[in-house]
């Protein structure tokens, strides 16, 4: 016997279908989701026990787990793989500042090209120039001051090519020393001396006097009329009795703020009795900052 199902009917039962199976994926995707949910708080509350037990076993020293018994355990796992992670955060932040600190050292002790920027180091520039025999003006004295603005004799009769001395990225002009770029210079000079006896001089000095031996170091500037005065150093000998000559040397350095195209000359008191020996008499400067 046929069974006919009018058309009405049929659209409901699969209406019905349909409402049936969309119920069903609802109710299995909240199923799922609230399992995922429990397992990610389960794994979250089973990583912070693995942490405290952990701690708890350090904490009161208990006996070491054998190596295989840790392996198969999850807790053992976790923290295994967080101190892991920890140790190589804390090993590339290590290397990093060390990396730093190590280049500001390294960097800290070279002197800068200019203001402010630090690694780069400075051009060499430096001069050692000694004395040489030559025939020298009579000196003047030190309460007296030259035409040219200056205390004693200057000093001309330098060498900068030959011996001792060295001329780098520095000019030697009249026995002055040409400053070619700005900058801190350390500057040092020395001058010895060689007195007479009393029985050479032949009566002409008393046996009571004494000499006043003095050292300047001056700085000229292109932009100043005057020599400036950088540095001083004298002391006081007396005329040596006997056959032997007396022997005096004055040394004397510093620093100073140095612009191009200033000069250095020395200034002597007593330039006759100065003994131009280049390993006795000498000065010179060398760029520091």
């Amino acid at each position: 016997m046929a069974v006919s199902i009018s058309l009405p009917c049929l659209g409901l039962v699969t209406l019905a279908a349909i409402l049936i199976q969309t119920i069903a994926v609802a109710v299995s995707f909240m199923y799922f989701n609230n399992v995922l949910n429990t397992m990610q708080e389960t794994f979250s509350r089973s990583s912070v026990s693995c942490l405290m037990k952990a701690n708890l076993r350090s904490a009161e020293g208990l006996i070491e787990t054998p190596e295989e018994e840790k392996k198969s355990d999850p807790c053992w796992q976790v923290t295994q793989q967080l101190q892991y992670r920890i140790e190589k955060i804390m090993a590339e932040r290590f290397q990093k500042e060390m990396s730093t600190t190590m280049r500001s050292k390294l960097t800290g002790g070279l002197p800068i090209l200019t203001p402010g920027v630090r690694g780069v180091p400075l051009p060499k520039v430096a001069a050692h120039v000694t004395g040489v025999v030559s025939t020298r003006e009579p000196p003047t004295t030190e309460g007296s001051r030259s035409s040219r603005g200056y205390l004693g004799e200057r000093i001309t009769a330098w060498e900068g090519q030959r011996g001792l001395s060295f001329l780098q990225n520095m000019e030697l002009r009249g026995g002055e020393l040409l400053v070619p770029r700005a900058g801190l210079y350390y500057i040092y000079a020395q001058t010895y001396f060689r007195l007479p006896s009393i029985e050479e001089t032949e009566g002409e000095t008393g046996e009571e006097e004494g000499a006043q031996l003095v050292q300047y170091i001056y700085k000229k500037m292109s932009s100043y009329p005057v020599s400036i005065l950088l540095m001083k150093s004298s002391r006081s000998a007396c005329w040596p009795r006997g056959q032997e000559p007396g022997l005096f040397s004055l040394h004397q350095a510093g620093t100073a703020r140095l612009q191009p195209a200033d000069r250095l000359f020395i200034t002597v008191s007593n330039a006759s009795t100065m003994e131009m020996d280049g390993r006795a008499s000498y000065f010179g400067a060398f760029l520091v900052g």
